[in-house]
């Protein structure tokens, strides 16, 4: 436990130092660099010799510079990415719900809306096609009847419908400096306080920026200093993206104002800044903060758009999104903000942060010592099989970072890039990816005790719901709602455009959504969110599923047509989609039960889940994707769909099947240990429930090595945020599993992390969870229930049952010889 004290000791030095104005923020877990980075963009967009220079449509995700080098902040609504040059500060900056498309666009609503093709009719013949064999005339019929007419590319329609996540613009605070003769040089995202911090030395004078983003106040807010009088000499100025009508002006004396509308569907937006100096003069003109021998200037940032969440949207109104004033808004928050000031702020946003990010502690082998060395080289060495805990544990606290920072209550949950993006499009529109990716993101909320974070998930399943009725209904005759694999703000349901039905045929990504909503009740025990508002979302989903199945003329329900996402050929009977269907028919049977409702349904649903086609084992003992043995065990693709029942199911298990989790395991070894940076995060957690600690923790060790850039940001490639999400949650799953109605502490537990303890995580039924173990062996653990009832408890092959008081906490004791022992 020494580690962890002092880790704490650090956090609260770290506090103290900020309130001090001392500058060591290394303290603590942070990431850093010692290394500052060029001009940023260069020529391209902007610099102090271009000031009026805007942003390029042209420019890819691809800098390297922003990718892998930058430091994001955020606070679930606005977002930003600090580049840390010397000369010429760039800051890109994001606003989560900027996206192009919608029933807004120039040809309304209808044009958005009535996309859904009514293609229900066809699946008797379909059916009768797989009854006769005929594979080739199923999937013609499945290719052209359950796609849209709607384009995945902004290039391909006008206006562009579906829409992207696209960028608010660049902030540029030129300097006056060169890195001439610079030292002492860091760049630094602390994890303990949410706070980003460039420091560095030129002239024998110590220049110092904080940034950081309060999610109290929806400001963002830069502070320029320095350890000497009347150092700061800087130009502030704003770089619009390239697809929006509007005009930058002065905003009184000290501010900038940017008030604008996306050309594609007139989204207004507003981007507000103001400059306070402690001496020295500032002047705004030309649209540029000028300040002149400061001793320190304060930035303060803050934007919004006029987007409004809808879960019950008018179809035939084109404005049905749109909602608050953005003038007004920001005009409010950028006020309050300067009247609170710089300390006032700060002490506000580590409240807040703090108090969700101090809930969970991780130490692992804490008498190992660790260096002070940057994090690409920690990352270097670590790719060079240098053992790293600590780089492990910052990995580990890093996702619970990135969540906090892109998913608070009252916006829209955490997208491909979670709030960060540095173009006018981008990778997959920057979208929600239903088929793993979103899903992805949310996994560690609840087990990391950050079921807060949770809520925007839930308010984004609720937009999809009346738009996803119309998509069950239209395509599958169905009642209920679902989605389809790519959703916006605006409540996108419906296929694609592409007659590829390996990617673009995914109706289980409603179902597999709906699943989460149990999963926060299952944590949380919050009876008033399941009743209010989890339970409908849940039952509608389940009806849809029951209706999308094929009921066989000998009884038995299969998926018909169905696929295994962006993998194989439309199939009779997808493992991936039964898994799902598992699922969500469970989920909706054990809330019934605990709201004492729907026995009439829970019936049906019993019934169906019994007749459900059963898994399959293949000819190489594998747990089959399809319906026929077609399996090749070279094939190395980066989805594991046909292990949901496994990850992130509970219907498959070492526990209760041992027989399919062995199969399992065999599509595991033939798919290796490599992938996309996502892919890895998936099989980390699916190695963990197979209990193999060992296995598990190559597969993060390869997600460190292969899937992760010099800021830990995980790369599909490109840059794309689920894997550090995945791996989060996947050592989460190492050290705690409650899937299976118990509570399992340490299943997967590999052999280098000989030592250790964590405290806060989460187990269902509301518990948390602190545990110590040495020597690879369960020392001692203490549970806390948050809402009473039954608690069992499982440590080997030992099993522990009591029963607990809301509020009480217990303490446990492993003996070798005696076993669990409850003090």
């Amino acid at each position: 436990m020494k580690k962890f004290y002092f880790l704490l000791i650090n956090s609260l030095f770290l506090t103290s130092a900020i309130f001090a104005g001392e500058t060591d923020y290394t303290k603590g877990l942070s990431i850093w660099f010692d290394t500052p980075n060029g001009l940023y963009g260069e020529t391209a967009r902007h610099t102090s010799r271009n000031p009026d220079a805007v942003w390029h449509a042209a420019y890819r995700n691809s800098n390297a510079a922003w990718e892998s080098q930058s430091l994001p902040i955020g606070n679930g609504s606005l977002g930003a990415s600090i580049i840390g040059s010397v000369e010429t500060e760039c800051i890109t900056f994001n606003e989560k719900t900027l996206w192009r498309g919608g029933p807004n666009t120039a040809k309304g609503a209808e044009y958005y809306w009535n996309v859904n093709k009514q293609s229900a009719h066809v699946l008797d013949e379909i059916r009768k096609a797989f009854t006769e064999g005929d594979q080739q005339k199923a999937e013609i019929l499945t290719r052209q009847n359950f796609n849209s007419e709607v384009p995945y590319e902004a290039n391909r329609e006008k206006p562009f419908r579906f829409g992207n996540f696209t960028i608010m613009g660049e902030f540029y605070v030129e300097t006056g400096l060169d890195t001439l003769g610079i030292s002492d040089y860091k760049r630094i995202l602390s994890l303990d306080s949410a706070l980003a911090v460039v420091q560095f030395k030129k002239d024998n004078v110590a220049y110092q920026r904080s940034y950081f983003i309060s999610y109290p106040a929806n400001v963002m807010v830069m502070r320029f200093s320095a350890d000497r009088a009347g150092m700061q000499n800087l130009v502030f100025s704003y770089a619009p993206n390239s697809i929006s009508q509007g005009s930058l002006s002065g905003d009184g004396d000290k501010g900038l104002v940017f008030s604008a509308s996306l050309n594609n569907n007139g989204m207004k937006y507003v981007v507000r800044i103001q400059a306070e100096t402690k001496g020295g003069t500032l002047s705004n003109t030309g649209c540029r903060l000028t300040v002149k021998g400061a001793d320190e200037v304060v930035f303060y940032v803050t934007a919004d758009t006029d987007y409004k969440m809808n879960f019950n949207p008018d179809f035939k109104d084109p404005k049905t999104y749109v909602g608050v004033d953005p003038a007004e808004t920001t005009c409010q928050w950028i006020n309050n903000a300067v009247m609170q000031g710089y300390t006032a702020l700060f002490q506000q946003h580590y409240s807040d942060y703090a108090a969700l990010f101090n809930r969970v502690r991780l130490n692992l082998n804490p008498t190992v010592k660790t260096s002070e060395i940057p994090t690409p080289q920690r990352l270097k060495n670590y790719r060079n099989g240098q053992p790293d805990y600590y780089l492990e544990e910052l990995y580990y606290q890093f996702g619970r970072y990135l969540l906090i920072a892109s998913s608070r209550a009252g916006n829209m949950p955490a997208n491909l890039q979670g709030i960060w993006h540095n173009d006018v499009d981008g990778p997959w529109r920057v979208d929600y990816h239903n088929n793993i990716n979103v899903q992805m993101n949310y996994w560690p909320a609840c087990p990391t005790n950050l079921s807060e974070c949770m809520l925007p998930l839930v308010d984004f399943i609720r937009t999809l719901v009346k738009p996803g009725e119309k998509t069950a209904q239209s395509y599958f005759g169905a009642r209920g709602w679902t989605a389809s694999i790519s959703s916006n703000i605006f409540g996108f349901t419906t296929p694609l455009e592409s007659q590829d039905m390996s990617w673009n045929f995914n109706p289980m990504a409603g179902p597999w959504l709906a699943t989460h909503i149990w999963e926060y009740y299952d944590y949380t025990r919050d009876l008033n969110f399941l009743k209010e508002t989890g339970y409908e979302l849940i039952k509608s989903s389940a009806d849809f599923a029951v209706d999308f199945l094929w009921h066989k003329p000998d009884g038995t329900y299969t998926a018909a047509p169905s696929t295994s996402p962006e993998h194989g050929p439309v199939d009779q009977g997808a493992t991936f989609v039964h898994a799902v269907v598992r699922e969500i028919l469970l989920d909706a049977i054990e809330a019934s039960k605990v709201l004492g409702v729907d026995k009439k349904k829970r019936k049906q649903w019993n019934d169906v889940l019994s007749k459900l086609v059963s898994y399959k084992i293949g000819r190489y003992g594998q747990l089959m994707e399809w319906s026929t043995d077609i399996d090749d065990p070279k094939d190395e693709h980066r989805h594991v769909n046909h292990l949901f029942g496994l990850h992130p199911g509970h219907t498959v298990s070492p526990v209760t099947t041992p027989e399919l989790a062995t199969a399992a395991k065999v599509v595991l070894l033939h798919r290796g240990d490599g992938a996309t940076g996502w892919s890895m995060g998936w099989k980390l957690n699916q190695w963990a429930r197979l209990q193999d600690g060992n296995h598990a923790y190559t597969l993060f060790g390869n997600l460190l090595k292969n899937g992760t850039m010099d800021n830990l940001w995980d790369t599909h490639p490109p840059f794309q945020i689920d894997g550090n999400f995945g791996g989060t949650a996947g050592v989460t799953e190492m050290l705690l599993q409650s899937h299976m109605g118990f509570i399992q502490l340490l299943p997967a537990l590999p052999n280098a992390w000989k030592d250790g303890s964590v405290s806060g995580i989460c187990a269902k039924g509301n518990f948390e969870v602190d545990m110590i173990w040495e020597n690879n062996q369960l020392k001692e653990a203490t549970l806390r229930s948050g809402a009473g009832g039954n608690c069992v408890i499982k440590y080997g092959d030992k099993m522990l049952s009591f029963k607990t008081i809301k509020g009480q906490s217990y303490q446990i004791k492993y003996d070798v010889a005696k076993g669990l022992i409850r003090n």
